[in-house]
Formats: structure tokens, C-alpha cells, sequence
């Protein structure tokens, strides 16, 4: 097999040259990173639940007819993806107070927030991906108002999606952040998700106990990632029940 050439590497994932013109593979590895990639490890199997969980979840959204950039997975570890233009923001979505809305407003950790919250970092691990109000977006040319209005459109789609699938087996939504990108087509642009939906970028809760499922438990020294990351594999039928470890997950097609 020829080696494939190497677009861009990430902290959690790899991108390279696609089969056809206009398409990546997207690679998903066991690293995991947080606190600005300040905190470091690799966790045998993350990249292979991530994989097959974002593919449930983008292929959920294009079902409801919510666009991503999901094409299908090629494999254990690699999916094939439309090439997007990435807007350089991740789109948050808060559902209840944690992590750092909950420290600068004084939130008591799990409250429920009056109405789902979106907010906007500017992507820049240098800076540890300040947040940004809607003036510097525009100001900085990052995206239009038109733009904005359509990212906020889609994030609060992609929450009542996530966050019903959630409930439905027992998780509740905290908060997740997703990429969009740009998709030109002819004349015509359009935006889509992009990146990837996982445990890593959502804060997840068991409903009755209030269990994190998410990268919080490595964050936060709480346990085992791959264990919480499989259990909530298991919950939305992405992997057997009966699986009781999954430092090898074995996934079903």
C-alpha cells in the first residue's frame, strides 16, 4: 500500500491525503490531552471507541439532516471526511454549569442553566483558546453575522439531538463544543460539523448517579477513560452489551 501523505496532525487525531479529490482520511489516536496538552498520556483503545462513537453520532445528525462532514468509517481507526474549510472557533454549548462557567460566574457544578448558552473560543492552544464574543468575530473576519447566525443555528440542532440520545439511555448533556467548516460547492457555500463528536468533547453524567462518562475522569484522575468511554459505547448499542472491558473494544459493523 502506498504511504499516504500527512496533512495535519493534531492533538487527538491524524489527517491525511484522501482516496478522491476533495476528501481526508481522519485517524483517530489513543492520545489524550488536557489542560492545553499540559497533562499527557495514552490510553490503548481511545481512538478506536472515539472513531466509532463520533460515526454514530455525525451519522445521526446527517440523518436528521443536520450537514457534517462525515463520509463513512473506512476502519477501526479511520474515517472518511469531506475537506472543509475549518472556522478557527470552537462552538460551545452549556446545558448546566461545569467546568470553567461555573468558575467564572460561580455556578454550583451540575445547575441547570436557564437556557441552553453558546459561546465562542477563538482555536489557539497558545493562548489556551480565550473566549470570544460575537464583535471580535466579525471584527477579525473570522466569520460573517450571517455565518454566526447559521453556527448557533446548528449548534443548538446538534444539542437537541445529543442531548435526547443522551437522556434516552441514561446520560444527561452537560456541554459539548464542536468545529464547523465550509464546504464550497460551485458558487455556493454552505456550513457543515466538522472535527469530531465524542466523550472528549462533551461533558457526560449518568443521570441517577451523576458518574462522569466523559474526559473529565481523566482530567480529573477519576478513574479509567477507556472503562467510562466504553460504557457509554455500550448504552447507545455501539458495542455489545456483555463487553465488561475494552483495552482491545471489539465493535460492532
Amino acid at each position: 500500500m502506498a504511504r499516504r501523505k500527512k496533512i495535519y496532525e493534531g492533538k487527538a487525531k491524524i489527517l491525511y491525503e484522501g482516496p478522491e479529490p476533495g476528501t481526508y482520511v481522519q485517524y483517530f489516536k489513543d492520545d489524550a490531552t488536557a489542560f492545553n496538552a499540559e497533562k499527557k498520556a495514552v490510553i490503548e483503545g481511545k481512538g478506536v471507541l472515539n472513531n466509532r462513537l463520533s460515526e454514530f453520532f455525525m451519522t445521526g445528525l446527517n440523518t436528521i439532516g443536520v450537514p457534517t462532514h462525515f463520509l463513512k468509517r473506512l476502519n477501526m481507526r479511520e474515517q472518511l471526511i469531506r475537506q472543509v474549510e475549518i472556522i478557527p472557533l470552537e462552538v460551545i454549548v452549556r446545558n448546566f454549569a461545569a467546568g470553567s462557567i461555573a468558575k467564572r460566574l460561580g455556578l454550583e457544578e451540575g445547575a441547570a442553566l436557564p437556557r441552553p448558552i453558546v459561546e465562542f473560543s477563538y482555536k489557539e492552544d497558545s493562548l489556551g483558546d480565550p473566549l470570544v464574543t460575537e464583535e471580535y468575530i466579525i471584527a477579525f473576519g473570522w466569520a460573517s453575522q450571517q455565518d454566526l447566525d447559521d453556527m448557533i443555528a446548528l449548534a443548538l440542532r446538534v444539542n437537541d439531538f445529543l442531548a435526547g440520545v443522551m437522556y434516552g439511555v441514561g446520560i444527561k448533556l452537560i456541554d459539548f463544543k464542536i468545529e464547523i467548516g465550509r464546504v464550497y460547492e460551485g458558487d455556493f457555500m454552505r456550513l457543515v460539523v466538522a472535527d469530531e463528536i465524542s466523550p472528549d468533547s462533551c461533558r457526560l453524567w449518568d443521570v441517577k448517579t451523576g458518574q462522569k462518562l466523559d474526559k473529565d475522569v481523566f482530567r480529573r484522575d477519576l478513574g479509567n477513560l477507556t472503562d467510562a468511554y466504553t460504557e457509554v459505547a455500550k448504552r447507545l448499542g455501539v458495542m455489545p452489551s456483555n463487553v465488561t472491558h475494552a483495552t482491545k473494544p471489539t465493535l460492532i459493523n
